[in-house]
């Protein structure tokens, strides 16, 4: 029986994105993504022989934030399922000989079987303590599905689960009502994988596996994507929600980086790091972001039929496809969309927590996720003791906001920290780099002397909620649009006046500002938008090659070691 004071605690690091989510009575109380706090991005490379590394200080931050000991917590949610992985997992279609210890062999994937076996022990050597009672594995598409719908503000609704793999499926069709989530089927099993073929065709664009984004702005340039288009359909089978991937044309890229079957089959070589992009990579890339709104589109189709909601709520790598949630929104018979600000596998920390308290345990949902701000902040001590250790010129102002929209008005990028550090892939005004967006050469100014990035990666706007259908074309008024997950169409009278946040396409991956979740960041944009007229500033995360910062300290760094013009951390005015 769990009473009140009851503590639910989630992590996931089974892949990457490792993550901690501590609940109190079903409140969350914190979620952290432990690449913050370690500065290595993703907080770990996917790995047979690491699923057991834990994000040690993502929870001693989420102890710390509710002042409670190992003692106090009730139960441990893990974001994995051994024996859901090992009952189906077909060891006999594994690939034994050259690749040893790795993903797909049978060597490697009795490594993983063991690292997985070594959690609860691992956890009861960290609390010092015997934790095996308090202790849930929890499948992974379930704690995706969580984390987008025991959260979300709907009772009832469908909810789509698509990424590069769970146990071994990839995509996953639940109905939720109430407080619990039922699984409708799993419509796609690995390799048949969009998450995976996204992570393929990046690396065959010469970028990382995790570059997704990347293609997903690149395709924006594409300008004739139906020969390619026919390209893919070669080796990716679409009949309805189904759809099926030949896994000799990825040749198990997952885990060798081979893209030889695709170099073949669109006529180009894998991009060396530092060659020039193509019309024929844009081209590439377009073909494979319309490719995945039609599955997208008729997946959700045979969801709707299915569940008959006017609800979807959306969750994994994929649903961070600021494009498709567009055309989700857009064309789908869904009404509403819900996305937590974590959709990647950071979230299923949050997920696990709430299947635990929710679906576990019964308890009657009480929390709706408006907000990604459930991370560290800071004091003006602890801050100006940083500034102080690293000799920084700086002002301590009353108006911070003011001040800062005249240096953006001014031409300046600055560096603004402020509060509680957000949640999630995108920095939505606690953790970002600000700048005006009218200003034609901004785009190139950040990606080049700031960001240290590739010119054709666009940036997104912050805008002011009470202005925001006056300059863009939203679909509808989805919680979502506070985390930067949709692309928007700018609308046509203004895009002259912002062209420093538009894409080649016109549109903008739009985060809109609530005055009562983000006060600080709304009186920043109201006051530039007084000075200037445009209620909007350019934002994007502050971070060069690098985790968004986290700490005084990593924001002092990353001020210092780019061309930033001035820092604004808390009430501090920093210059350089």
């Amino acid at each position: 029986m769990v009473d009140s004071n009851s503590y639910i605690l989630g992590i996931n690091c089974v892949y990457h994105e490792s993550s901690a989510c501590l609940l109190k009575d079903g409140q969350i109380i914190a979620a952290v993504e432990e690449e913050r706090f370690t500065r290595v991005k993703h907080a770990k490379l996917a790995s047979v022989d690491n699923p057991d590394i834990l994000p040690v200080n993502a929870i001693s931050f989420c102890l710390k934030e509710a002042d409670i000991t190992w003692n106090d917590i009730n139960f441990i949610g893990y974001s994995f399922e051994p024996k859901k992985w090992a009952t189906q997992l077909d060891k006999s279609a594994t690939i034994p000989g050259e690749r040893k210890e790795g993903w797909g062999t049978i060597e490697g994937e009795e490594i993983f079987e063991g690292k997985l076996k070594d959690i609860p022990y691992k956890l009861s050597q960290l609390a010092q303590e015997d934790i095996a009672d308090k202790f849930l594995w929890l499948p992974h598409h379930l704690c995706h599905a969580g984390s987008a719908y025991f959260v979300s503000p709907y009772s009832e609704a469908a909810v789509l689960v698509v990424d590069g793999i769970g146990e071994v499926e990839s995509t996953t069709l639940y109905r939720g009502k109430d407080n619990i989530l039922s699984e409708i089927e799993a419509i796609a099993c690995y390799p048949d994988s969009l998450g995976t073929l996204w992570e393929t065709i990046s690396v065959l664009m010469g970028f990382s596996k995790y570059d997704a984004t990347k293609v997903m702005g690149l395709a924006a340039y594409g300008k004739e994507d139906q020969e390619y288009l026919e390209m893919f359909k070669t080796f990716v089978k679409v009949q309805g929600p189904i759809f099926t991937i030949d896994p000799e044309v990825l040749q198990d890229n997952d885990f060798t980086d081979d893209c030889s079957e695709l170099e073949n089959l669109f006529g180009l070589q894998k991009r060396k790091l530092n060659e020039k992009l193509e019309q024929k990579h844009a081209d590439i890339a377009l073909a494979l972001q319309n490719l995945t709104d039609i599955i997208l589109l008729n997946i959700a189709n045979y969801l709707y039929d299915r569940v008959q909601s006017p609800n979807l709520c959306l969750a994994g790598g994929v649903a961070l496809n600021c494009v498709s949630n567009q055309i989700l929104q857009e064309k789908s018979p869904f009404k509403n969309l819900y996305i937590q600000p974590a959709a990647h596998d950071a979230g299923t920390a949050i997920g696990a927590a709430y299947c635990i308290w929710n679906q576990t345990l019964r308890k009657p949902r009480s929390y709706i996720m408006k907000t990604p701000y459930l991370g560290p902040d800071y004091s003006s001590e602890e801050i100006q003791t940083v500034l102080d250790r690293n000799q920084l010129q700086y002002s301590q102002v009353d108006n911070i906001e003011e001040m800062t929209a005249k240096l953006i008005s001014e031409g300046n990028v600055i560096g603004w920290f402020q509060g509680k550090m957000e949640i999630g892939p995108r920095a939505l005004g606690n953790r970002s780099l600000v700048a005006d967006p009218r200003n034609p050469n901004m785009r190139e100014i950040m990606n080049q002397k700031v960001k240290h990035r590739e010119d054709f990666r666009p940036f997104a706007p912050s805008v002011l909620e009470e202005y925001a259908q006056d300059w863009f074309k939203l679909p509808g008024d989805s919680l979502a649009l506070g985390f930067m997950l949709f692309a928007c169409s700018a609308i046509e009278d203004k895009q002259s006046l912002i062209p420093a946040i538009l894409h080649v396409d016109g549109t903008s991956r739009v985060q809109v500002v609530n005055q009562q979740l983000n006060p600080k960041y709304h009186r920043l944009i109201q006051a530039f938008y007084q000075i200037t007229g445009v209620p909007l500033v350019l934002n994007t995360s502050f971070n060069d090659t690098e985790p968004i910062v986290c700490s005084p300290e990593d924001a002092v760094k990353t001020f210092l070691k780019t061309k930033i013009d001035y820092l604004a951390i808390g009430d501090f005015l920093v210059r350089k």
